[in-house]
């Protein structure tokens, strides 16, 4: 049509939909060219085509603030392609999280994508399933069956950090637990352990695990215990940046030199990453592109639905990549030189 016409697609656009900024006479030959085609741009075929607004739900709370941003810059990427409207709420420890789901699938969203911890909740998979209402569980490490997912292989990521550890020369790790109400934690924990194990390492010996949240308070805690060991360990993986960014915090405040002294990696590869110094190495989790990943899955399968259609759940799996920056290097082969002391 724009090119019967002789003008560009977002013309033809604007008169079809009566925009004022278009000249007469090329209204004119758009409307010739409307007619020759025998186009009709009304709302049905309108909806045919795909282009009926989509209203999607997102429940969030932050207890890692670089994730969640990362997740919503690529989510309202995305969602401005898709003509997706985005209901977002916020979940306070104070909040009931089947509540405002229920509010949202009571407001008509088309569908919900399922963020940490609520993509972890019985029972709001259960409300999905009972109002059958379509969702995307993001970053779950063992991804339900009865809704789609998007995630990165949790295991095999920490499995490879962990192995990037053992070959700098360390023997003594650390490591720092996720959530443990989140599976990602539970499969993060199993790569590291897997990887002691292949390397001939007794896990029971050679461990030195404590609990975090994924909150940089939690980091805080767990570093503090780690470093307070007797043999302390040579190296800490933490299962997110903002613990290993405490953990850094927690070395510097001990007058260890990180990565002299202390070897810190991370996960997830947020901001915060390159914010401090030393620069973290990391596992980079493609936040941005999962988001618009769930975006295309929950679209996909809403406009199925809207056509008669019924698509099975998908799981789609994106790559993840290790990032070695200034934080890691290999143990200290000598006792640490300090201020004041004697030869």
């Amino acid at each position: 049509m724009a090119k019967m016409a002789g003008v560009s697609p977002m013309t033809v656009s604007r008169v079809v939909n009566g925009e004022a900024k278009v000249r007469a006479e090329t209204r004119e030959r758009v409307t010739a060219a409307i007619a020759a085609l025998n186009y009709l741009p009304n709302q049905a075929a309108r909806r045919l085509a795909g282009s009926e607004p989509i209203r999607v739900g997102l429940l969030y709370n932050d207890p890692s603030a670089g994730y969640l941003n990362e997740f919503l810059i690529g989510l309202l990427n995305k969602a401005s392609l898709s003509h997706v409207q985005l209901v977002v709420r916020k979940c306070d420890a104070a909040d009931s999280e089947e509540r405002l789901t229920a509010e949202m699938v009571e407001q008509g969203v088309d569908g919900l994508i399922l963020l940490p911890p609520f993509c972890e909740s019985d029972a709001l998979l259960a409300l999905v399933a009972d109002t059958q209402t379509l969702a995307v569980a993001v970053s779950r490490g063992i991804p339900p069956q009865q809704v789609c997912a998007v995630s990165i292989d949790d295991y095999q990521a920490a499995y490879e950090m962990t192995r990037h550890l053992l070959a700098l020369g360390h023997q003594r790790l650390g490591f720092i637990i996720g959530n443990p109400r989140q599976t990602c934690s539970s499969r993060r924990l199993a790569g590291f352990r897997a990887a002691l194990t292949d390397a001939g390492l007794d896990f029971a010996e050679q461990e030195v695990a404590a609990q975090g949240m994924f909150t940089y308070r939690s980091g805080l805690d767990a570093a503090e215990r780690l470093l307070s060991q007797p043999h302390r360990p040579t190296a800490i993986f933490a299962s997110n940046d903002d613990m290993a960014a405490a953990t850094v915090a927690i070395a510097h405040r001990m007058g260890l030199d990180v990565p002299s002294d202390l070897t810190v990696v991370g996960f997830d590869d947020a901001p915060l990453a390159t914010t401090i110094w030393p620069e973290l190495t990391t596992v980079r989790q493609p936040i941005m592109e999962m988001a618009g990943a769930a975006v295309d899955l929950l679209v996909r399968h809403i406009r199925a639905r809207r056509a008669g259609q019924v698509l099975r759940c998908e799981h789609v799996v994106k790559e993840f990549a290790l990032i070695r920056r200034q934080s890691d290097a290999a143990p200290r082969l000598r006792p640490p030189v300090r201020l004041g002391s004697t030869a």
